[in-house]
């Protein structure tokens, strides 16, 4: 029988990560396909693996990057994600809020956090980065912001993220969003479909 859990690796400065999160969404409700949410830092991976995000790598070729632009007006039509807002401070540092991501988990509020952020960053054009802003938008939120930020702070926090992101490359991982459906790994928002026809093939 096919597995239906997907392990979902993340980090909120990916459009592509909250594009695939909201289409998975969509697809859980279809197929009752459990995601399960993994915060790994995209920087650290990058530098783990020598690759680089497509900004830099394709940024001295035109015509790619208007044909990414293209993909991504494509993908949020597709999927109806009309709340979607380009991040004005893209690209951001995600640093605090993928360490705060692991206090989340810790205090067994990722579930809620997640959606949080994701909105703020992908939604509210909110600048994740600022300290100030960001324990703002998780206080107006109902989380205790104060209390997420200070245990983000502790080296435990800090080290068990670089563990995640080390276990995440460790799977296999090269660039986020990357997923795991039992073995068979999928990268990418444009495998969201195969990820569906996977769990659906019996």
């Amino acid at each position: 029988m096919t597995d239906r859990t997907l392990d979902f690796y993340y980090d909120f400065g990916s459009p592509n990560a909250y594009f695939a999160w909201k289409a998975l969404q969509a697809i859980s409700g279809r197929t009752g396909l459990e995601i399960r949410m993994h915060p790994a830092l995209i920087g650290g991976i990058f530098k783990l693996t020598g690759n680089k995000p497509p900004w830099m790598a394709f940024g001295n070729i035109p015509q790619k990057m208007a044909y990414m632009m293209l993909e991504i007006q494509r993908f949020v039509s597709e999927h109806s994600l009309t709340n979607y807002k380009m991040n004005s401070a893209f690209p951001v540092n995600t640093l605090l809020s993928m360490r705060v991501a692991i206090a989340a988990q810790n205090a067994g509020l990722h579930d809620l956090y997640v959606p949080i952020v994701f909105k703020a960053m992908w939604e509210d054009d909110k600048d994740i980065s600022d300290p100030t802003l960001f324990l703002n938008v998780l206080n107006a939120a109902g989380l205790d912001g104060e209390a997420l930020l200070e245990a983000a702070q502790t080296d435990a926090i800090k080290n068990a993220l670089k563990q995640a992101t080390q276990a995440c490359v460790d799977r296999g991982c090269f660039g986020l969003p990357t997923f795991f459906l039992g073995d068979d790994m999928y990268f990418g928002k444009d495998r969201v479909w195969q990820i569906e026809r996977a769990v659906t093939s019996t």
